[in-house]
C-alpha cells in the first residue's frame, strides 16, 4: 500500500513509518519539522519508492493537496499534532492551530481526493486519525475508558485532540469518508523527544541531576510501548471498520512514582553511579502540573476481540528495552539537548493571554 503519514518524524510517527517500510509499504512522510520532529529518527531508511519525505505543514491546504495528488495514497495515517500537555498550558495557540485547524484541512483534502477517485480508490481508501485517552478526562481509583466513555478533556492539549476527534468522526458520518479513530494510552520507547516522563527520568539520572516528580507521584497512567502501538495502528487500518473507534492500551497501569523508581533500578543495573548509590536518590518532588488528571486506564477489549491485537511488551520488558535504547543512542539525544531544549520544566502557566509562552 502507498501510505501518507503525517507527523512521521515525531516519536510515534517515526516508529510507525519504520514498521510500514519494514512490512513492504511505500510511505510518504509529511512533517512540518517542529522542535519534536527529528529526521535523524529515520536516517537509516531506504530511498524512494519505499520512503519519501516532504516538509510541509498540515495547515497548508495547498501543500497537503499537492502531496496527495503526487503520491496517490491508498491510506492516510494522521499523527501530526502538538502533543505535550505542559507546552499546551504555556502556549495553547499552537495546539488549536495544528490539532484542530490542521486536522480540518487534512480531512478536506482527503475528502476531495477520495471523492474524485475511481471505484477502487473509493472502496479501499482509509483515513486513520490517531488520538489520545486524555480526551476522556480523569478516572477515580477504579474503572477504565472504553470507546463509549463521554469526553471530558481537562487541558488545552486534550481539548484540541477532542475537537479533532469529533471532526474526524463528523467527516465520516456527514460525507462518508472512510475514517477510523484510535485513542491510545501513554506511549514510551525509542525516539521519544526528551520532554516526556520516561526519557526525562532516564536522562536526568544519567546526567546526575534531580529527577522531577509532580506532586507526590500518585497519578496513574497505562503505559504502551511505542512498537506495540505502531503494530496496533497497522492492524486497525488494515482490518478495522470505517466509522469505528478503537482504544489502544498497554495493560500496564502504574503510579508515576513507581515507574520512576523502576526506571532508576534499571539505570542502576545498566549504568551504575560512580559512587555506587542508587539513582533513586536523585528523585525530587516538585509542584504539580495545573489540572493534573489523577488516573487514566484503557479498556482495550474491543481491539483485542474484533481485530486480535494485544501488546507484546509487559511492565518489565518494554522499559528495559527503552533504557537500553537511550544508553546506546546517546548521540541522538545529545544533539537535541545541545539545542533550545535542555530538560527544563514546562507547563507552569507562563504564557500570556494570547497563548504565547512568556520569555
Amino acid at each position: 500500500m502507498r501510505v501518507l503519514v503525517t507527523g512521521g518524524c515525531g516519536f510515534i510517527g517515526s516508529n510507525l513509518v519504520r514498521l510500514l517500510v519494514q512490512t513492504g509499504h511505500e510511505v510518504l512522510n509529511l512533517d512540518k519539522l517542529t522542535y519534536a520532529g527529528n529526521p535523524d529518527s529515520l536516517a537509516d531508511l531506504a530511498s524512494p519508492p519505499a520512503y519519501q519525505f516532504w516538509q510541509a505543514d498540515i495547515t497548508d491546504a495547498e501543500a497537503v493537496r499537492a502531496a496527495m495528488a503526487s503520491f496517490q495514497p491508498e491510506w492516510v495515517m494522521h499523527l501530526a499534532a502538538e502533543s505535550h500537555v505542559d507546552r499546551s498550558i504555556d502556549g495553547p495557540a499552537e495546539f488549536i492551530g495544528t490539532n484542530v485547524l490542521g486536522t480540518f484541512k487534512l480531512l478536506q483534502a482527503a475528502r476531495a481526493y477520495w471523492e474524485q477517485g475511481d471505484a477502487t480508490r473509493r472502496r479501499t481508501f482509509r483515513f486513520l486519525h490517531v488520538s489520545t485517552d486524555e480526551v476522556y478526562g480523569s478516572l477515580g481509583p477504579v474503572g477504565s475508558f472504553s470507546e463509549t466513555t463521554p469526553y471530558d478533556p481537562h487541558s488545552p492539549y486534550s481539548a484540541s485532540k477532542a475537537a479533532s476527534d469529533h471532526l474526524a468522526r463528523a467527516w465520516h458520518h456527514t460525507y462518508g469518508l472512510p475514517v477510523l479513530v484510535t485513542n491510545c494510552s501513554n506511549n514510551y520507547g525509542p525516539f521519544q523527544f526528551p520532554e516526556k516522563l520516561v526519557p526525562v527520568v532516564i536522562l536526568k539520572a544519567l546526567r546526575g541531576e534531580p529527577i522531577p516528580v509532580y506532586g507526590r507521584g500518585e497519578n496513574v497512567r497505562d503505559w504502551l510501548y511505542v512498537g506495540d502501538h505502531a503494530e496496533a495502528l497497522l492492524t486497525v487500518i488494515t482490518r478495522g471498520q470505517p466509522g469505528q473507534t478503537y482504544n489502544i492500551g498497554g495493560n500496564n497501569e502504574q503510579r508515576n512514582i513507581d515507574l520512576v523508581r523502576r526506571l532508576c533500578v534499571l539505570v542502576d543495573e545498566l549504568r551504575p553511579r560512580a559512587d555506587g548509590r542508587s539513582h533513586a536518590e536523585q528523585i525530587a518532588f516538585v509542584a504539580d502540573r495545573p489540572g493534573h488528571d489523577l488516573r487514566y486506564a484503557i479498556d482495550a477489549g474491543k481491539i483485542r476481540a474484533e481485530l486480535g491485537w494485544t501488546p507484546r511488551q509487559d511492565h518489565e520488558s518494554g522499559f528495559r528495552r527503552t533504557v537500553e535504547w537511550y544508553l546506546t543512542h546517546e548521540s541522538w539525544w545529545q544533539r537535541i539537548l545541545s539545542g533550545a531544549y535542555r530538560l527544563e520544566r514546562l507547563g507552569l502557566g507562563a504564557g500570556d493571554a494570547t497563548g504565547r509562552a512568556a520569555r
